[in-house]
């Protein structure tokens, strides 16, 4: 191997000679390669193993969790209710950082874990033939130039250069997407062949499901097509969600006016001639007052509720924020096998002497019809869709087995269905080949394209030989065709007229034939099927949609979220199923599909240009999905990409949100994905979407609820030191306010059941602020409104002679009421809380009973006025408190009453939206 290194090996394998590649590698063809040279490259390559990659250590990851503004905030309130000797507020604050720090080093490491996965998925041992002997080896030891020996059931342990082969087929589905066993032979291929169509290749971790076959290694370990994703994987950025991005810029824009009010009432107090530790203690107060403290708390709760709400959903998160990131999902990009689709082939269409048929059910469950324009079905009464579906169960090398509700296939996929469709029509598979059992067999070969069987007629005492295979390779064998009246004269272009009918819908085609032999026949000879056959018909097979994906991909398109689908599967195939589930809709010619060979052509600048048009991504590579996801992210969207397979992991870990399933995924695509579908189920998707934006709107509107307070008392302290006023509110009585109210007043709002029409409206722009325009002068005027609502109790109750502690204790009580009655109108931002319902969220009735409980409690018993500096008020008090309380959210009702009598777009919407899409719009996908 002097001058070759494995990368230079693996760029020319695919179309190189074979014997140009064992020069390369070193290795004779017969005796492979010799044990000194195996022990030299193990040295010079390594394992066959993939290479952990090593993060960042533990104490930095958790450090980093703290490296956020809105953290920097919590500490500088920990701080100064610490300077404020208030130790038993700071620990709650900084218990509160702690949990946030917490959860968020709990979920990283995920691309490690993806990794992890990868290397399980590698096989534990192989077949190779070393010196001239063939032994079992562990795969781990494997080496480039090792001659490797398959056979039905083994896992391909490196990436091999076939050599010679036998009726091969490998299952690449996890690694391409196509849900067909890809046939390998030898041979040389164009430099350009895209992955899923080398087919002189055998890649790594992908499964052997027939036939038998001899490759060379040609890379091992990181070198291997599944090493090169385990690269993508954990190069893969990880990405901000929409929350955490509007959270971050939420924060810094609070630091900046809650540090500029601190400041100015420093420098004003020092100018009316205050001392300057007053002044200090002042600003803190007012920083203090200031910080919404309970606002992580909140976010995690109110995720936490999401969660456990989309988990009844059958929709499990692995990362606390995906749960909001679902509402702000403008693109779901879908995987085809086994997303969309249920990865198991069905029979969907026959031709029978000249009759064709439909056939219901999916899956390789025997549950089903078959129709004809005349009707049902009848075996006993139609002889050629009998024989026909006959010649499909007897020349199979599969069967179909059951798990409790679960059918699957043990064999080819192809034959699975066929067994399946004779299943459906009464023919069950054990009794017929007991009455037919077989005598001889021609297995399939990639060259002749057919397979024949040899069976017994015990009942006629003849033998009969079946054909299954291609259609031109069985029309050049046969003579006449079956009909129901007997046999006629073969129509080819009916026949091929018919085959391409059955292809333009994306079905692939088999032809059946038979013809009877001698009794004596016991042994079945390719002369025997040369000529002679009698033509049975054709069936027509694909991997369905999911019957709940087309009204799925409808409800999202209405809900403003484009569906594409990105596979590796071939064009044809994947628009055929788009344009079944509702993905595709341009013309009927493909227009809007692009494949990877088109994609490899374009400029990431043009990509990005066209990804919007863009319905169907088909024949694409790990590293084209990739870039796909960056492109649509280019362009401002929050992208939600779903897969199972090998190949689908570094996009679902580059995506906003990677969706993988559960039941039919593999366990890379579930480590690196943020959210499992537990019923592998694209409708299940939609439903969660619908989570997620209710999780959105019950987090704004806490924040909408929450600011006035914090606001208000900002507004009181700055204008106590403005005007040189006794304070209204103590710092210690700010702190019982803040963290009492957030408590047992915002987390009711946590509960908020789901707005109508939730699902209607366009998704929320991620570069739009957390709150739109409309809810900051919402907040602003509760501020204002608040901060009249303290004064005005204060002066009263001062002028009616109370004490400053009394007046101080209404002050409170007013805040603390305004916020109970406020949270009526924060449970909808367009509608009046008796429209949203009395009783439709209980918990706001119980938090707002215990937060007067609480109330009652800290104004009357002795041990809280001590340690609050409180005194008892009396009922004329309370009156007050109660009738500006309630006149603060009367005035918030009015303006919300009066915003929604203006006419049809005269006032900015609630929730911001996300921009028109460029280029053609979806049908389905305005609101």
């Amino acid at each position: 191997m002097e001058g070759h290194g494995p990368d230079l090996i693996c760029e020319h394998c695919h179309h190189a000679e074979a014997n140009q590649i064992l020069e390369m590698l070193g290795t004779d063809l017969t005796r492979g390669l010799d044990r000194f040279e195996i022990e030299r490259r193990r040295e010079q390559f390594g394992a066959n193993a993939l290479t952990e990659r090593r993060g960042r250590g533990p104490l930095v990851q958790f450090l980093l969790q703290f490296h956020q503004p809105l953290v920097y905030l919590l500490l500088a309130a920990a701080l100064a209710a610490g300077l404020l000797h208030e130790i038993v507020d700071a620990t709650v604050i900084v218990g509160v950082v702690l949990l946030n720090a917490i959860i968020g080093f709990i979920q990283e490491a995920k691309a490690l874990k993806a990794i992890h996965a990868l290397s399980r998925s590698l096989p534990s041992s192989c077949t190779v033939l070393r010196a001239g002997k063939r032994e079992k080896v562990p795969a781990i030891d494997l080496v480039p130039g090792d001659l490797v020996l398959l056979q039905s059931g083994d896992r391909v342990p490196a990436d091999l250069r076939i050599l010679q082969s036998r009726d091969l087929r490998v299952d690449e589905s996890a690694l391409t997407g196509e849900a067909l066993p890809a046939s390998k032979a030898s041979g040389t291929l164009p430099r350009e062949t895209s992955l899923g169509d080398r087919t002189n290749m055998a890649f790594s971790s992908t499964l052997v499901t027939y036939g038998t076959g001899l490759g060379v290694a040609v890379a091992t370990g990181d070198a291997t097509e599944i090493g090169r994703i385990s690269g993508l994987i954990a190069s893969a950025e990880v990405l901000e969600t929409p929350l955490t991005r509007r959270i971050s810029r939420f924060s810094k824009l609070l630091m900046g006016v809650v540090l500029g009010l601190a400041a100015l009432t420093f420098v004003a107090g020092l100018l009316r001639g205050q001392p300057v530790t007053e002044m200090l203690m002042a600003s803190i107060a007012l920083a203090v007052g200031a910080i919404p403290e309970g606002l992580p708390a909140a976010v995690t709760i109110i995720l936490a509720i999401g969660v456990a709400r989309m988990a009844r959903r059958r929709a499990i998160i692995r990362r606390l924020p995906a749960v909001e990131t679902l509402g702000s999902t403008t693109v779901i990009c879908t995987d085809k096998t086994g997303t969309v689709t249920q990865n198991q082939m069905t029979v969907r269409s026959l031709l029978a002497g000249r009759v064709s048929y439909t056939v219901s059910g999916s899956g390789y469950a025997p549950h089903g019809e078959i129709h004809s324009e005349a009707g049902a079905a009848d075996l006993e009464s139609d002889a050629a869709l009998r024989e026909l579906l006959l010649c499909g169960l007897l020349c199979n090398d599969a069967d179909i087995t059951r798990d409790g509700e679960l059918w699957a296939v043990r064999g080819d996929p192809t034959e699975g269905a066929l067994l399946s469709v004779a299943a459906k029509a009464g023919l069950p598979q054990d009794e017929t080949t007991a009455s037919l059992p077989r005598v001889d067999a021609i297995p399939f070969e990639s060259q002749l394209q057919f397979m024949a069987t040899l069976h017994e007629d015990r009942a006629g005492g003849t033998r009969l030989v079946y054909v299954k295979g291609a259609l031109e390779s069985l029309l050049a064998r046969c003579d006449s065709q079956f009909e129901a009246a007997g046999t006629a004269a073969i129509d080819s272009d009916a026949l091929r007229a018919a085959a391409e009918e059955m292809a333009a819908r994306g079905l692939r085609v088999l032809a059946f034939a038979r013809k009877d032999m001698p009794a004596a026949t016991h042994i079945l000879q390719h002369a025997d099927v040369a000529s002679g056959l009698v033509f049975l018909g054709l069936q027509g097979m694909m991997d369905p949609p999911r019957e709940e994906a087309a009204p799925a991909v409808a409800a999202c398109q209405r809900a403003g979220i484009q569906v594409k689908m990105i596979t590796g599967d071939h064009a044809a195939t994947a628009a055929a199923i788009a344009s079944q589930v509702g993905i595709l809709h341009g013309e009927a010619n493909g227009a809007y599909v692009l494949t990877g060979t088109e994609l490899q052509a374009i400029s990431d600048q043009e990509l990005i240009d066209r990804v919007d048009t863009v319905d169907v991504f088909a024949r694409v590579s790990p590293e084209h999905k990739l870039r796909l996801v960056e492109a649509l992210q280019a362009r401002g969207h929050v992208v939600a990409m779903t897969g199972d397979g090998v190949n689908d992991a570094p996009a679902l870990r580059q995506a906003d949100i990677g969706i993988a399933m559960a039941l039919g995924g593999t366990e890379v695509a579930r480590e690196a994905a943020d959210m499992i579908l537990t019923d592998d189920n694209f409708a299940s998707i939609e439903a969660a979407v619908e989570e997620g934006r209710g999780v959105f709107d019950n987090l704004q509107k806490f924040i909408v609820w929450t600011l006035p307070t914090n606001g208000g008392e900002a507004l009181v302290l700055l204008a106590a030191v403005l005007l040189g006023l006794a304070l209204p509110i103590l710092p210690v009585q700010i702190l019982w306010i803040n963290m009492m109210t957030s408590v047992c007043l915002g987390m009711t709002l946590a509960f908020e059941p789901k707005e109508r029409g939730i699902m209607s409206r366009r998704p929320t722009d991620p570069r739009r602020p957390l709150l739109s325009a409309m809810l900051t002068r919402r907040v602003a005027l509760v501020s204002l409104l608040v901060c009249g609502a303290v004064y005005t109790v204060f002066e009263l109750e001062l002028a009616r002679g109370t004490s400053l502690a009394a007046a101080q204790t209404a002050a409170v009580a007013v805040v603390v009421f305004s916020e109970a009655f406020y949270l009526f109108n924060c449970r909808s931002f367009t509608r009046s809380f008796v429209a949203v319902g009395w009783a439709s969220n209980p918990w706001t009735w119980v938090g707002v009973g215990l937060m007067a409980a609480l109330q009652i409690v800290f104004t009357y018993v002795p041990t809280m006025n001590r340690l609050f500096a409180t005194e008892p008020i009396s009922s004329l008090a309370w009156i007050k408190i109660v009738g500006l309380s309630l006149l603060v959210a009367v005035i918030v009702g009015a303006t919300k009453k009066l915003r929604n009598l203006l006419p049809a777009g005269a006032a900015s919407t609630d929730v911001a939206q996300a921009p028109a899409r460029s280029g053609r719009t979806s049908s389905g996908s305005s609101t």
